[in-house]
């Protein structure tokens, strides 16, 4: 029997994934069976369980690439040098998460898709492990950023490099709910309302 190639196994699972992450953007991961990513896939119940052995193990794997393509995103901006401002920053991160295409998703479908399992590790205490360890890794990687801010002498040396950090995410974070439930987030949005805020000074006394 000929040998399958790694390269063939390998578009298999990403086969099972995709078609997967089509199903549970539709219908949500409590309303999809494993008999509706069968169908979907068009593979057999033996070919589908070699890859994974049953639905959590797709979520779990499907966690594990969005997580790591909102990460990736942020920790390549986080390299930057010189640091670009916020307002460069996240509208830069945000185009690239949005636009990634995860899974054939389309923007809005995509942040659908995150926000549900967002929500699915708040049940879920292997994706609640998942989404610490990746929420940990980006936490370090923006404090990174921040204290090159600090450096640049563009930042307050009285804030905590951690809570710049974290307000950075939750913007981004917020976004992504955004193009989820209302769609039409757009990277200049993001630039032009973060440019906006950065421009407000001290108030003047009347």
């Amino acid at each position: 029997m000929a040998r399958v190639s790694q390269e063939h196994l390998d578009a298999r699972r990403r086969q099972i994934l995709d078609g997967a992450a089509r199903c549970f953007a539709r219908s949500g991961f409590h309303g999809t069976s494993m008999q509706d990513v069968l169908k979907e896939v068009g593979l057999s119940a033996g070919a589908v369980y070699r890859y994974f052995p049953g639905k959590e193990d797709i979520i779990a794997a499907i966690t594990e690439e969005t997580l790591s393509t909102i990460r990736g995103a942020f920790e390549e901006a986080g390299r930057m040098s010189p640091p670009p401002t916020p307002d460069a920053l996240l509208s830069g991160v945000l185009g690239t998460v949005l636009a990634g295409r995860l899974h054939g998703l389309e923007r809005r479908t995509f942040a659908a898709l995150a926000v549900q399992l967002w929500s699915e590790t708040l049940r879920d205490e292997r994706l609640a492990a998942q989404l610490d360890e990746g929420y940990a890794a980006m936490r370090a990687a923006w404090a990174k950023l921040v204290r090159a801010y600090r450096d640049a002498g563009i930042l307050s040396g009285d804030v905590p490099d951690d809570h710049v950090s974290r307000t950075l995410i939750a913007t981004a974070q917020g976004f992504i709910l955004q193009e989820a439930l209302f769609g039409d987030v757009r990277p200049e949005v993001v630039a032009n309302g973060l440019r906006g805020l950065m421009s407000m000074g001290p108030q003047k006394a009347s």
